[in-house]
């Protein structure tokens, strides 16, 4: 068993390769960060625990809320627009990287690129 606590932080990653045997990553994050990317490989998939956010996914702008899941595939450009300031979200993404593996997985994009 693992039992971590996140404090304060308002990001972060709890577990992967880098702490555990998991073929995945699994995070958190207390607000919608605007920065558009995409993985070639990763899928992440988001839980929303509370409040919600505008979230651009290709060409699509979706609002999720608390009990919604949504996962991206790799490929697909996103970021977030907007989140409420209650807004948190659980990510898990696989599989997991990490280091300079986990940057170099993450291709960055502008808002243009998502059409915005």
């Amino acid at each position: 068993m693992r039992f971590d606590r996140t404090g304060a932080q308002a990001k972060g990653w709890c577990y992967g390769p880098w702490n555990t045997d998991l073929r995945i990553s699994v995070g958190y994050s207390n607000g919608g960060v605007d920065q558009p990317h995409r993985h070639t490989q990763i899928t992440e998939i988001y839980f929303v625990a509370r409040g919600w956010a505008s979230v651009r996914v290709g060409a699509e702008t979706l609002k999720i809320g608390e009990g919604d899941v949504l996962t991206v595939e790799p490929g697909e450009g996103h970021t977030f627009l907007d989140s409420s300031p209650d807004y948190f979200h659980f990510v898990v993404q696989t599989p997991g990287f990490e280091g300079a593996a986990a940057q170099a997985e993450k291709i960055e994009m502008t808002h243009a690129d998502l059409g915005l």
